[in-house]
């Protein structure tokens, strides 16, 4: 199995070829979750243009997802994204940082340019939590906010005086899938349990069919038994410095992609050893077949029989 990284390989790569030999470029092609990107130089080959079309674009705006691009990409985001995209970075090639650790950096956060914007709701929460800690009304919780990045499924993040709860809701559309898919969410459940040395690891809790107590009144919720809720409870201890902030914020988004990245990866090693165990069958059966030998014998009167 691969590790999943929360950069953009393909942008990473293009963009460190590009600006190393500039040329012209026009390729579209999709991460995870649908998120749709295009590298292009639309006018010259001197400037290169990185533009993301995310589903759930409406929805980040509401919770910050301009500012925290603006502080990520400063001038390099432009005023007015290309049509049938959402937002637009613009790289003129006179103004990238000679080869070194300085330009690295530059074409690592375009990479993560999806993770960046994905981060502007967490990022609120996490704020509104410090908030609430110190208010006198920290009983009561924050915005409930809900992120649809994918067809039926959701996030759903809320703040509260001494924690943060992130909800995922994942659909099994198949019933091998629905069947991984609890195994593995279960074990999530119980690996917390069971060792002591993930004590300090978010506490994570699972439902399938019924949503929990924090979203059971969100409207349109699907209740089947093809959805499944993973809760995931931060601690500030999760977020109480930058450097660790980020590193959660990262991890998190990537829940959803293992989950279903694991279950494909039990699903092709267990037909591999259904393969194996059947070629092994068949060489076994094979073994076992009777030879027909034919046995000549004669009788006393000179008669042959012919024994099988």
């Amino acid at each position: 199995m691969i590790l999943l990284e929360s950069h953009n390989v393909v942008i990473q790569n293009t963009l460190a070829e590009k600006f190393n030999k500039p040329g012209s470029i026009d390729v579209v092609f999709v991460d995870f979750d649908g998120v749709r990107f295009r590298l292009s130089t639309p006018t010259s080959k001197e400037i290169i243009v990185l533009s993301m079309n995310i589903r759930c674009w409406d929805e980040l705006a509401k919770y910050g997802v301009t500012d925290v691009l603006q502080r990520e990409y400063g001038s390099r985001v432009m005023p007015q994204p290309e049509a049938d995209y959402h937002v637009s970075l613009e790289y003129a090639i006179d103004s990238i940082p000679p080869p070194g650790e300085e330009r690295d950096a530059l074409i690592k956060a375009a990479s993560l340019l999806k993770r960046n914007a994905l981060a502007a709701p967490f990022e609120n929460a996490f704020a509104t939590q410090k908030t609430l800690e110190s208010s006198e009304t920290s009983d009561l919780p924050g915005q409930l906010m809900e992120i649809h990045y994918r067809d039926e499924e959701a996030i759903y993040i809320q703040a509260a005086n001494d924690r943060v709860t992130v909800v995922f809701s994942t659909i099994f559309k198949d019933e091998t899938d629905r069947t991984f898919g609890k195994v593995f969410l279960q074990e999530f459940v119980d690996a917390r349990r069971q060792n002591t040395a993930m004590q300090h690891a978010p506490q994570v809790l699972y439902s399938s069919r019924d949503p929990p107590l924090e979203i059971r009144n969100v409207a349109g919720l699907k209740r089947s038994d093809d959805v499944g809720y993973v809760t995931f409870v931060l601690f500030p201890q999760h977020f109480s410095n930058p450097e660790r902030m980020q590193s959660t914020i990262s991890h998190i988004q990537l829940f959803r992609d293992y989950l279903h990245y694991h279950i494909k990866c039990s699903k092709a090693y267990m037909h591999s050893r259904m393969r194996a165990r059947v070629a092994e069958f068949l060489k076994v059966l094979n073994r076992a077949k009777m030879e027909n030998k034919e046995v000549e014998r004669k009788t006393v009167t000179g008669r042959t029989l012919v024994q099988r």
